[in-house]
Parts: structure tokens; sequence; C-alpha cells
């Protein structure tokens, strides 16, 4: 077979294999490649859980009772909008779990697919309040919801499938610039041209979701800008510059928050369950 034909049949069997595996997210109905099943990646994901929760010293006590009082609102909200919106919940099979890390020096909060939710001490300074807490928590939650992880992980299967394709065709002239330059080249490229830019849609996706699910919740949303103003003051001007990140600069997320804050009040008001 010639190179041509090869590349038509490759061209045309990813091409069928993408269009079935394309989805929307919730919400923003943003268009979504999902190739990966969402209950591996749950799996996998309450595995790692597991050995975190054995790993890190954990906090119980009134803020653990707090963090799991504001998910499980927020649970039971996001279930009742979808459920009277007659759309289906991105949430049905998650199994919810809550954690609270000893460690003040790390300003953080994380969502693994599947809900198993990890608050670290140290953003308890950022947040300072409840509504604070909430804004936090909803903006993770939003990234499971969202099914970022499963996005970002069927996004990197199909850069490397096509990348080995296109070294096939060029003949390995990819392989051979790797070697002399001593650096993945296209993996370089692709992190600053496709990952980094579409993680920062998908963080900004998860900010206005997050704002959503908080309003739902009952949670005054107007204190998720002075979080980030907060946060600013955190890190002292220190950041990497946004092209090089996979998170929008802080002025950017303030300014599209500020934006978004009267329009979510006005839209979605808190849920009657």
């Amino acid at each position: 077979m010639n190179r041509r034909k090869f590349l038509s049949y490759v061209g045309c069997g990813c091409c069928g294999f993408i269009l079935n595996s394309c989805a929307t997210a919730p919400i923003t109905e943003r268009r979504q490649l999902k190739i990966i099943p969402e209950a591996k990646l749950n799996s996998q994901a309450a595995a790692i859980y597991e050995k975190v929760k054995i790993k890190e010293k954990l906090i119980t006590g009134s803020k653990l009772t707090e963090i799991k009082d504001i998910g499980k609102r927020m649970e039971n909200s996001i279930g009742e909008y979808f459920y009277q919106a007659n759309l289906s919940d991105p949430t049905a099979f998650f199994d919810w779990e809550y954690i609270l890390i000893d460690n003040k020096k790390i300003k953080n909060a994380w969502c693994l697919p599947g809900g198993k939710i990890a608050i670290y001490s140290g953003i308890l300074e950022v947040t300072k309040n409840t509504n604070g807490l909430a804004a936090v928590m909803g903006h993770e939650i939003a990234h499971a919801v969202a099914k970022h992880s499963v996005e970002r992980a069927s996004r990197g299967m199909v850069l490397k499938v096509s990348t080995q394709v296109i070294d096939i065709l060029s003949g390995g002239k990819i392989s051979q610039v790797n070697r002399t330059t001593g650096m993945n080249t296209v993996g370089l490229i692709s992190q600053l041209g496709i990952m980094n830019p579409f993680n920062r849609k998908q963080e900004s996706e998860a900010d206005y979701l997050g704002m959503i699910f908080s309003s739902l919740s009952g949670y005054d949303i107007r204190e998720t800008p002075k979080i980030w103003e907060r946060m600013k003051k955190t890190n002292k001007g220190k950041r990497t510059p946004e092209f090089m990140s996979t998170h929008p600069s802080p002025d950017n997320r303030i300014k599209k928050i500020n934006e978004w804050t009267n329009k979510i009040i006005l839209k979605y008001p808190p849920i009657k369950i």
C-alpha cells in the first residue's frame, strides 16, 4: 500500500472514531472528545484516593464537617438541577467522599473523577469563610462533573497515536529531530500549543460551572473574585506566564468571574429540593 492510500485510510478511520466519541459538557454544551471509559478512570481514581488517605495526615472535626456539609448541599443541588431540567445527571454514578489534609504549605484542593475530593488546610487561609470554601469546592467538583479528566486522557491518547502515524508517514523525521535535539519536540509543541490552552479552557469552564453549583446550593458567589485577589497576594506576584500555564492568569480569571456573577445569580438561584 502506498503512503497516500495509507494516509486516507488512517484519516477516515480516525475521523469516524472521533466523531462517534464526541459529547458535550453539561450546561455549557462545549463539544468534548471522550474515548476513555469513565468507569475505568473512576476506578483508578478511587484506588489513588485510598493511597492518599493512608499517606497523608488527615484532619477531622468541625472543619471537615463543614466541608462535608458544603459537599452534600452541592451533591443534592447538582442532582436536583439535572432532574428538574430533565437531563442526564453526570454525577449519577459518583461515590462522593471528602478529606481534609493537614498541610498548611499547600494552598490547593482537587476532585478526582467520580467525586473524590481533597482539601489542603493551607487553602483555608485563602477561602476565609464558608462562601469562599464553597467557591473552591464548586470549582473542583465542576472538573469532575464536566468529565475533564476523561477528556484530557482521551485527547492525550489521540495526540500520541497521531504523532506515531505522522512519524511513520514522514519516514521517521520526528524521531530523528528528537534524537538530534535530545528533547521531545512534538510533545513540547503539543503542550504549549494544544494541551495548555485546552486545559485553560477547562479551568475557565470549571470556574463558570463551579459558580453555578455554588449559587444553586445557596452560597454567595460574590465571594469568588475575592478569593483570587487573596490568592494573588499570597503568591506575591510570582506565577508562570499564561501561555506556559494550564491555568488562566489571575487577572483574566477575575475579569471573567466578575462578568459572570450577576448573570449566574439571576439565572441559577438557590434550587428548591
